[in-house]
């Protein structure tokens, strides 16, 4: 497989680099963003970018079998609703964009559980609006993950969520049933289920949403 990956410093685009280190199937791996990742990885090259201003360059070496998003931020690093949107959204449709132009078959895009155009909420909002923009872009294939609470090591600090990593253990288990897509999941899981996804091939199905259950199956 040849791939792009936008948010390869992120918790889970990072985990999506540690990931290749047991795989033969991924040839190469071209990394958009502002900072270049931290692998040793001869598959593994790095475009620097403006996502605001991303237009057909850079130009993959070689035709792509899918495009990994990882990109994501909270409104609190952000800063305002606006700047908010500009990373959650626009910059993930501007990368979608990019993949779709240089004939990219399949999206795999992370979002959120809840994810809703329609929600009350601006975070859910912007993630169902994000998924609705790039589900109309016409790939052949789009999957969508749509994680519960992302459990590993964060370079910045994000206090709620460590609070929701230390009582999840406990809480997990009350969630079952239809509430099971609301528990914690390891990112190195959802990195892995992003992978697999790259190598599914399935045009004319429209959107494909994974949640918890979902991620955990096909990371396995």
């Amino acid at each position: 497989m040849v791939l792009a990956l936008a948010g390869a410093t992120g918790l889970v685009g990072s985990e999506c680099l540690k990931a290749l280190a047991g795989r033969s199937d991924v040839a190469n791996v071209l990394t958009l963003g502002r900072r270049s990742p931290a692998v040793q990885d001869a598959r593994v090259s790095f475009a620097q970018v403006d996502f605001a201003n991303l237009n057909v360059e850079p130009s993959p070496a070689h035709p792509l079998t899918a495009a990994l998003c990882a990109l994501g931020t909270t409104i609190k690093k952000a800063g305002s609703a606006e700047a908010f949107r500009a990373v959650d959204h626009d910059a993930v449709v501007s990368f979608a964009t990019w993949a779709k132009h240089h004939g990219c078959p399949t999206f795999v895009m992370v979002s959120s559980v809840g994810a809703d155009a329609t929600s009350g909420t601006l975070y859910l909002r912007v993630k169902g609006q994000t998924e609705q923009a790039v589900g109309a872009l016409g790939f052949q294939t789009v999957i969508v993950l749509r994680p519960g609470v992302l459990l590993g090591e964060r370079l910045e600090s994000r206090p709620a969520e460590a609070v929701a990593r230390a009582v999840m253990p406990v809480l997990g288990k009350l969630l079952v049933g239809g509430l099971h897509k609301y528990r914690g999941i390891e990112a190195k899981e959802v990195a892995t289920a992003m992978l697999t996804a790259a190598r599914i091939e399935a045009p004319g199905i429209g959107m494909q949403v994974w949640h918890n259950k979902e991620i955990t199956q096909h990371a396995s």
